[in-house]
């Protein structure tokens, strides 16, 4: 069931995604999480062009991690959700949910931190409160982080 504080994307397993054995390269992943990203920003009225511009920041990405659940493969329909899990004072978390469509259980999870910064000097600044205001449609409710850190210790199967 698709939970309403959650952006959602589909995105198929194209040729150019896979490795000889059919299945998705790791590094594919990242281009999923990229259009998702982009699509949720789109969607609270925020498209990177005009945010860039609007806001007068940057928003690099300082971290990334990924966890592998599941092998997708060459022609898969994946639906990427993607929330934000938190706001900090000069940087955010999006957290990155994949399953095959129609499937409950969890292909991969990721999250990027992107940190704010001024565009001209590359100078850390908060995170804007427009970009704050907008995202909070799509934010973590503070039950859904309990229950995500209770369940921390699942460990991922790396298959991929």
């Amino acid at each position: 069931m698709k939970e309403s504080w959650k952006y959602y994307i589909e995105e198929r397993v194209r040729w150019g995604d896979v490795d000889a054995a059919r299945i998705i390269f790791y590094g594919a992943y990242i281009r999923f999480f990229e259009f998702a990203e982009t699509e949720l920003f789109r969607a609270v009225g925020l498209s990177y062009g005009e945010m860039f511009d609007e806001l007068d920041v940057w928003l690099p990405r300082a971290h990334l991690e990924c966890d592998f659940y599941r092998a997708a493969q060459l022609d898969d329909l994946l639906e990427v959700a993607v929330y934000v899990g938190r706001v900090g004072t000069k940087s955010l978390r999006l957290n990155f949910e994949v399953r095959r469509k129609g499937e409950d259980a969890l292909v991969a999870k990721a999250h990027f931190v992107l940190v704010s910064v001024r565009r001209d000097t590359f100078e850390t600044v908060s995170v804007p409160e427009e970009l704050r205001r907008r995202l909070a449609p799509y934010a973590q409710p503070d039950d859904e982080a309990v229950e995500q850190n209770a369940n921390a210790l699942d460990e991922p199967v790396h298959s991929a």
